[in-house]
C-alpha cells in the first residue's frame, strides 16, 4: 500500500469522525431543552425521506416526476407492512419479495 493511500484513508477517517465527536463532547454535558430534543427526533425520518423519495418518484435524465412506477407500487404495500408489523426484517424481506414479484410479472 502506498503511503499516500494510507494518509488518504486516515484523513477520511478524521474528517468523518470529528463532526460526530464535537457535538457529543459539547452537548453531552448539557441539559437540552425539551423542544430541541423533540425536534431532533424528526431528523432520521427527514434524512431517510430525502434519500428515498427522489429515487422513488423521479427517473430519467433530466429528472422527471413519475407517479406510477413499479417502485411506487411496491413501496405502498411495503410501508403498510412496516406500519402494521413494526419489524425491520419483515419489512425488508417483504419489500424485496414484492419488488421481485413486480419485476417478474409486471415488467
Amino acid at each position: 500500500m502506498d503511503f499516500e493511500y494510507l494518509v488518504l484513508v486516515i484523513g477520511m477517517g478524521i474528517v468523518t469522525y470529528i463532526p460526530r465527536l464535537i457535538p457529543i463532547l459539547v452537548l453531552s454535558q448539557r441539559e437540552l431543552p425539551r423542544w430541541l430534543v423533540q425536534w431532533l427526533d424528526y431528523i432520521p425520518a427527514a434524512i431517510l425521506s430525502a434519500l428515498i423519495f427522489p429515487a422513488l418518484l423521479t427517473s430519467g435524465d433530466p429528472r422527471t416526476v413519475v407517479v406510477i412506477s413499479p417502485e411506487v407500487l411496491v413501496a405502498i404495500p411495503t410501508v403498510i407492512i412496516a406500519c402494521k408489523t413494526r419489524s425491520l426484517a419483515g419489512t425488508v424481506i417483504s419489500g424485496m419479495a414484492l419488488y421481485w414479484l413486480a419485476q417478474r410479472f409486471f415488467l
